[in-house]
């Protein structure tokens, strides 16, 4: 049994309609980008050389979600070794960061680690990936891949609307912080005229460029061992940061086997932790044990919402760094526990925890080539332009993922030297029989499981193309109890489940939903491609 859906089919009224290729393809949020991975498979790429041009191009081109400073994940179909591989890019808080320091040195913000400036900074970890990605399955130098965000970078790109908007939210909250020493260099990278650019306006990135071009000549060891390592290490030491030039020397991605769970015939495949999409997993785990007629139904909502909140309930009780981890996640996926919490579920809404993520900023791509490899990857500075630290002439965007930790000495995610937070962002990868069927991924914070477990479902419950199972209006359950909505979101089916008893309301705003791609192969070779219509994103194929 294969994905089956109707390609003139549309339930979902769209600006887009899901694109076909047969050579290769590159979906991800900017156009931009999306032309830059195309440019590395015209060149005699292959996706991976395509998804580490992309995602450089995007710390260019969407600053206002990743940058030189994120963390990264992947998920790698090499067709040569039939095999899929995980990639761990997440850097360990610093040596130096405890909970007892944070709070012994008044760095607290009323007992939780604060969001902005360089306590919650962790190691980053995306250079390491495009290099690991680049130097295990690549087919092109580190340095191929990297110029054509290097170009954008240096020579200049124009603002796209989305990306405005972003930017000048991100302004408007970094605007109290201008008199502040440690956020200067932000304001002088990403405001140098004193605002945010607006769509049209020409950005040019000359620090950035100078760092992408330092990291791909040197294989990114500049950044984690050489001149750009030493400057990270000045402007923490200067500021009072934790992070040390030891820490960064001491990082390097993992390649890690992918965590999967079985759903109705196919396998979704996601990193293991300390990544979040165990969360995903857990849920579909629960729902496969219900049989979904139609999607448009209130119980279908109502189910999916309950094993969403079942699945974050658990994985917030022990999703952490593994070896912190006292809960094996194979236990967490094992059938007989998927029904056990699946006939715990009611007719009604239940409150299951009461933690509240704070928001996010993200990119997710996937790229496949001809020859029938295929990459699942999201790289993200968490919360926008995440830590609002910038390394002074570097153009290096810093990433908040520390803000994670907890700094309650019980808590399975507390703040430890060395040690990975729970972390957000996840890739997607849909297998069946040992085979390819495809990479898929929605970004932003919290909305990532409960995204890829809609989006799963809308192509394989309900046989909707790649494009539509994007496009269909979305949910997503906050962890203070609410669930929002959607205004396209069927208004019958919304007070249906008020009446059962989840505290619902409309969200104007498509932000908080996500923003994804994603790929299917036939078993022709074709490619099938969807993206996002929430945000300037692209497909580039041919």
């Amino acid at each position: 049994m294969s994905l089956t859906f109707d390609p003139l089919y549309q339930k979902y009224p769209s600006r887009r309609t899901a694109i076909y290729a047969r050579g290769g393809m590159v979906n991800c949020s900017s156009p931009l980008a999306a032309a830059a991975g195309l440019e590395l498979l015209r060149r005699g790429g292959n996706a991976m050389d395509a998804a580490v041009a992309a995602a450089a191009a995007l710390t260019v081109v969407e600053p206002t979600a990743n940058g030189l400073g994120s963390d990264a994940f992947a998920l790698v179909w090499s067709e040569r070794e039939q095999k899929l591989f995980g990639l761990n890019a997440s850097g360990p808080a610093p040596r130096l960061a405890s909970a007892e320091a944070v709070l012994a040195d008044g760095k607290d913000r009323n007992g939780k680690m604060p969001t902005h400036g360089w306590t919650p900074v962790t190691v980053p970890g995306a250079p390491g990936a495009w290099a690991a990605l680049s130097r295990r399955f690549g087919r092109l130098p580190l340095t191929a891949a990297l110029s054509p965000a290097v170009s954008y970078a240096r020579e200049g790109y124009p603002c796209a609307p989305h990306l405005a908007q972003a930017w000048q939210q991100a302004f408007e909250s970094y605007r109290a912080r201008l008199t502040e020493p440690c956020f200067r260099a932000w304001f002088d990278t990403f405001a140098p005229d004193g605002r945010a650019p607006e769509a049209g306006d020409l950005i040019r990135l000359p620090d950035h460029a100078d760092s992408l071009q330092a990291i791909g000549e040197s294989g990114a060891e500049d950044f984690y061992r050489g001149s750009l390592a030493r400057k990270i290490d000045a402007a923490s030491r200067q500021y009072g940061g934790y992070l040390r030039y030891e820490d960064l020397d001491a990082f390097s991605p993992q390649w890690v086997e992918p965590l999967r769970v079985g759903y109705r015939g196919f396998e979704v495949c996601e990193i293991p932790p300390n990544g979040q999409g165990i969360v995903a997993l857990m849920a579909l785990n629960i729902l496969k044990e219900f049989d979904f007629p139609e999607k448009d139904s209130p119980l279908t909502v109502h189910r999916q919402i309950e094993a969403l909140k079942m699945a974050f309930a658990d994985a917030f009780a022990c999703v952490t760094d593994p070896s912190d981890m006292t809960v094996d996640p194979a236990v967490l996926l094992d059938p007989a526990y998927g029904a056990r919490r699946a006939a715990q579920m009611g007719e009604r809404a239940r409150i299951w925890t009461s933690q509240v993520p704070p928001s996010s900023g993200t990119v997710y791509l996937c790229c496949a080539d001809g020859e029938g490899n295929m990459v699942s990857y999201i790289q993200s500075n968490y919360m926008g332009f995440g830590s609002g630290i910038v390394v002074g002439g570097t153009g290096i965007a810093l990433q908040n993922r520390g803000a994670d930790f907890s700094l309650d000495p019980a808590a399975a995610n507390v703040l430890r030297p060395g040690k990975r937070s729970y972390h957000t962002i996840i890739p997607g990868f849909l297998m069946q029989n040992g085979l390819p069927v495809g990479p898929f991924g929605v970004m932003g914070g919290y909305m990532q499981p409960q995204g890829h477990v809609q989006v799963v479902m809308n192509c394989v419950d309900f046989h909707l193309d790649p494009q539509q199972a994007l496009d269909a209006p979305r949910f997503q359950w906050l962890r203070d109890g609410r669930v929002i909505v959607e205004s396209r979101f069927d208004a019958e089916i919304a007070r249906a489940l008020r009446r059962r008893g989840h505290d619902l309301s409309v969200e104007l705003s498509s932000a908080p939903f996500g923003r994804g791609q994603m790929i299917v192969r036939r078993p022709n070779g074709v490619l099938i491609g969807g993206t996002e219509n929430r945000t300037d994103s692209n497909i580039a194929c041919f």
